[in-house]
């Protein structure tokens, strides 16, 4: 039976002779999303990455002109950084939106843009973030309902993670491009964009959920009904109880989870600290405005492409370990994604942060601390992806209650950590601030490196793996 079995297996023993032609139908009809013509896949594909890299835009652009929005709404930084709290609070929505969409995430784009008070805009841009936070994650779905094995997989989710953590990035640039003209224009322009792709979008994105389509077809096509009427039908209750408690249970009892979780979640989160950290410190150290300190954050996204390109001989590294598996031959090893992670997180992110720190002094020109902050962008991006493809590898059926869990994760650290970013580099120093970061990062690169070392006996061990695991 193939891998996209439709069968339910409550009744593993079953052996009707329709049903097995129905399901044989099904595998190879056309219409089924895994028959798909990669014409196809690719431009739902694209304009799927193109919206996640949009809607992370709005996640970010708003940092620019901060400091004009919280002097407009009388919002003061004193004593806490309260300009940060329409990053914040989009990104608590995000966390908690995943546990419809592409519209209500647009309509949610006017009030940001015509907000009389602060209070309006946190409110709004918290409910623009759950609908972004779902958009974002819908595209791994989507991957998995039409590419079957991990080999095709692999190039669509590099994209995807560098879509989601680009969006992001670019954020403040568009911020630092149109502020000059009104703060309130960074909203306007977002909702022209939106606006001008939502037709674009309703053309191309088509259903990829396999047993949805059959089920449809099944009603023209008679041959498909036997295969149609076996689905199981989970109750919707159950669904969203399990779409709920089993990230935290993986969370909270999978110690590769936790950890890995932390090391992501803390790479998401220092794009945002960025966007604090990087107005502070080219502001004060060399009188950057507010639009150009923007600018500067291009630099992450710089090494964030440096990181995707470097993403893909990792990937056929990783294929070829299956001839080498001497526990599950012919299948690849999941640790053979964590190298070039290691080397990110050492010298990336790390590295790049020392670098970074110690390189912004006054006496020191701009472009060697910003050099600094492409190193990081690498880091990032490699770092994410390993996350990313080791979970789904090692959880295989539950992968997507472990990506969910890590995205949890990376968005809480996205939404509260930068809020200590402004104190930490004023009480600390720049040098200081950035240094503690970098410590950071080389103590959470301890997982891999553990994982790299016993990672096979620790998968060996977790029953919740051995479960997870398709036969």
């Amino acid at each position: 039976m193939s891998h996209n079995s439709l069968v339910s297996s409550s009744d593993p023993a079953r052996s009707d002779d329709l049903l097995e032609a129905a399901q044989k139908r099904w595998d190879d009809h056309p219409v089924n999303p895994l028959n798909w013509p990669a014409s196809k896949k690719w431009r739902i594909a694209l304009t799927l990455s193109l919206v996640t890299l949009l809607v992370g835009i709005n996640a970010t652009a708003v940092t620019t002109p901060s400091l004009i929005i919280a002097e407009r709404f009388h919002v003061s930084d004193v004593g806490f950084p309260n300009s940060y709290w329409p990053v914040t609070v989009w990104n608590t929505g995000a966390a908690l939106g995943p546990l419809l969409l592409y519209a209500g995430f647009t309509v949610m784009v006017i009030p940001q843009a015509v907000a009389p008070n602060f209070a309006t805009l946190l409110i709004t841009r918290a409910i623009a973030g759950v609908f972004g936070g779902i958009i974002q994650n819908a595209m791994e779905q989507f991957i998995a309902d039409i590419w079957l094995t991990d080999k095709e997989r692999n190039l669509p989710i590099t994209l995807y993670t560098f879509v989601y953590v680009a969006g992001v990035t670019l954020g403040p640039a568009l911020g630092a491009i149109v502020g000059n003209l009104s703060w309130r224009w960074v909203f306007y322009v977002q909702l022209i964009i939106y606006c001008a792709l939502l037709p674009f979008v309703v053309a191309v994105v088509k259903e990829t959920r396999g047993p949805i389509i059959l089920s449809s077809h099944a009603k023209k096509d008679h041959s498909l009904a036997k295969a149609a009427n076996e689905m199981a039908h989970p109750p919707l209750s159950k669904l969203m109880y399990e779409a709920v408690t089993r990230p935290v249970h993986l969370l909270c009892t999978e110690p590769v989870v936790f950890f890995l979780t932390l090391w992501a979640a803390f790479c998401f989160g220092l794009v945002f600290i960025m966007t604090q950290s990087v107005a502070q410190v080219y502001s004060t150290t060399y009188d950057f405005s507010d639009p150009a300190s923007g600018l500067v954050q291009v630099a992450l996204f710089v090494g964030e492409t440096f990181g995707f390109f470097a993403c893909l001989p990792q990937n056929g590294y990783y294929q070829r370990s299956a001839a080498r598996n001497p526990v599950e031959p012919g299948v690849p090893i999941p640790e053979a994604r964590l190298p070039l992670s290691v080397l990110a997180s050492l010298l990336g992110l790390a590295g790049g942060l020392f670098w970074y720190g110690w390189g912004s002094f006054p006496h020191v020109h701009w472009i060697l601390p910003t050099i600094g902050l492409a190193f990081v962008g690498f880091g990032i991006m490699v770092v994410i992806t390993t996350v990313d493809m080791y979970i789904t590898d090692a959880y295989t059926k539950y992968a997507g209650s472990a990506i969910a869990a890590v995205a949890f994760g990376e968005n809480l650290f996205a939404a509260w950590l930068p809020l200590a970013a402004k104190a930490m580099y004023t009480n600390l120093g720049f040098q200081w601030a950035s240094s503690l970061l970098g410590f950071l990062a080389l103590t959470l690169t301890l997982a891999p490196i553990l994982l790299v070392w016993k990672g096979e006996s620790i998968r060996q061990k977790s029953r919740f793996i051995s479960e997870a695991t398709y036969s």
